[in-house]
């Protein structure tokens, strides 16, 4: 690839009617909203220092209607071991219709991390975060937004001559970001670092102040106008996987109640300090037919923690306004570095299961979705997050029975609708939607735990057992 230098073809615009055009094609998108072509807009704002980049964007303001155009300026952040690059941006990654300008954004701070940290980057770890962030970039693409990155460029010589020509009380901008302006070496550097990942950018000269405006506003108006259709259909036919076993045949064997609770007794105590000392985050979610046991399994895992200790998020249908939204966002949102302990009754894998079978989600979605959802687990586990995946199992006859026992259960009534036995019609359905989750989505460093069992007290210490094993506290 190359990058994208408009200069040669750029035509100035009249700026009453790129304020026109500007607005209009603004609200074709805005009212683009829930259509086939829907889409969101996030622009990303990086270059070098008094390029005019703050300008830039002001400008545009001044030419959109600016209740629709959303900005977002931070000063970078220094990458750290706990924390995947896409976490300080996750929540403002806009909804359908909207449009959101991230200046500092993924690749400012991976500039400002490969210049700052006591032991430079070497070029194979700079390149796998460029890779990375592609790849994010390409996932939120499939799921409807758009990303547009701009570089704002200006040679060395321009650059002195600015902070020469800077007021003495902003002389503080010479060195914005902890980057030394007037250090010719540290400039150089810079700019072959950015050579490394700008070849899919748009390059803006700073040089001219007009041109450099409008180069930016006619890329945007360009983005705002692009809406392709979104496909819904793939080529190739899918590959069932194998049923495992145990799905198909849980155990029946039951524990003694008395050597249940004093397994209880001791289990809970060594998850609790296993989970409290633990210095990663963990993050547990459950998944399994309904009535397999998740909310009573979730209650003895926390059973000797304190409730500021940790999260307990129940997935249900999305909201609205997370459908406009890729259907990772509100899970991003979710997990972010202070979260400590966070457990899932139902998670993102409602797109790999009930989305694809009830057909909330077309087959290119779901068959999409376990490379996405591999990445974002690789994103959370290489940044020092465990994390612990159950499938509770049990047996058809064995839901009907539980089933039946909720519904003559005063207080437990409120657990069984009328599509929890719908769903049983799909019993088959959710077998191979979670063989083939199984065989896509459990990794090395995410495994999948079978946990396939009629009896609720053996489930339970099991997933007790298995969180300390994968902990390594067992």
């Amino acid at each position: 690839m190359t990058e994208q230098n408009p200069q040669k073809e750029f035509q100035l615009m009249d700026e009453d009617q790129l304020s026109v055009e500007l607005i209009e094609a603004q609200y074709a998108l805005k009212d683009s909203r829930g259509q086939s072509n829907a889409k969101s807009l996030v622009i990303l704002v990086s270059g070098i220092e008094l390029a005019g980049k703050g300008e830039a964007v002001k400008q545009l303001r001044e030419w959109v209607d600016p209740r629709y155009l959303h900005v977002k300026a931070d000063a970078a952040h220094l990458f750290d071991f706990k924390t995947s690059f896409w976490q300080p941006y996750a929540r403002f990654i806009p909804a359908e219709g909207q449009i959101m300008i991230l200046f500092g954004n993924w690749y400012s701070d991976l500039l400002s991390s490969a210049t700052h940290v006591s032991k430079p980057f070497d070029d194979s770890l700079f390149d796998e975060y460029v890779q990375r962030f592609r790849a994010f970039e390409q996932d939120l693409k499939n799921n409807q937004v758009d990303v547009v990155k701009i570089w704002f460029d200006l040679s060395w010589k321009t650059l002195q001559k600015r902070l020469n020509e800077m007021d003495p009380s902003e002389v503080r901008w010479h060195k914005m970001n902890g980057l030394d302006w007037r250090n010719k070496k540290q400039y150089d550097t810079l700019q072959k670092l950015r050579q490394r990942f700008t070849d899919d950018w748009i390059i803006i000269d700073g040089e001219d102040e007009q041109l450099r405006d409008q180069q930016f506003a006619q890329h945007v108006l360009q983005a705002f106008k692009d809406c392709p259709e979104h496909p819904k259909t793939v080529e190739q036919s899918w590959q069932q996987a194998p049923i495992p076993e145990a799905l198909l045949n849980p155990d029946n064997a039951a524990l003694e109640e008395g050597d249940y609770k004093a397994e209880l007794k001791k289990l809970s105590r060594k998850v609790a300090d296993a989970l409290r000392f633990d210095d990663r985050n963990v993050v547990i979610v459950f998944e399994g037919m309904d009535a397999a046991g998740k909310g009573g399994a979730i209650k003895r895992i926390v059973k000797k923690l304190d409730p500021r200790e940790y999260e307990i998020y129940t997935i249900g249908a999305p909201e609205k306004y997370e459908l406009r939204r890729p259907y990772l966002w509100r899970f991003w949102t979710k997990l972010q570095p202070e979260e400590k302990i966070c457990i899932f009754d139902r998670s993102w894998y409602g797109r790999v299961l009930v989305e694809r079978i009830e057909g909330f989600a077309s087959d290119l979605e779901w068959q999409r979705a376990y490379a996405e959802i591999n990445r974002f687990e690789q994103d959370l586990t290489e940044h020092q997050t465990v994390i612990i995946k159950f499938w509770l199992a049990i047996s058809k006859d064995e839901q009907e029975q539980r089933f039946k026992a909720r519904e003559q259960t005063a207080h437990k009534r409120f657990k069984i609708t009328e599509e929890d036995w719908r769903n049983r019609n799909r019993w088959d359905d959710y077998l191979n939607a979670a063989a083939d989750m199984f065989a896509h989505t459990s990794t090395e460093d995410a495994p999948w735990h079978i946990i396939a069992t009629n009896d609720k007290n053996s489930a339970r210490i099991e997933v007790l057992k298995t969180i300390l094993k994968q902990l390594k506290a067992d």
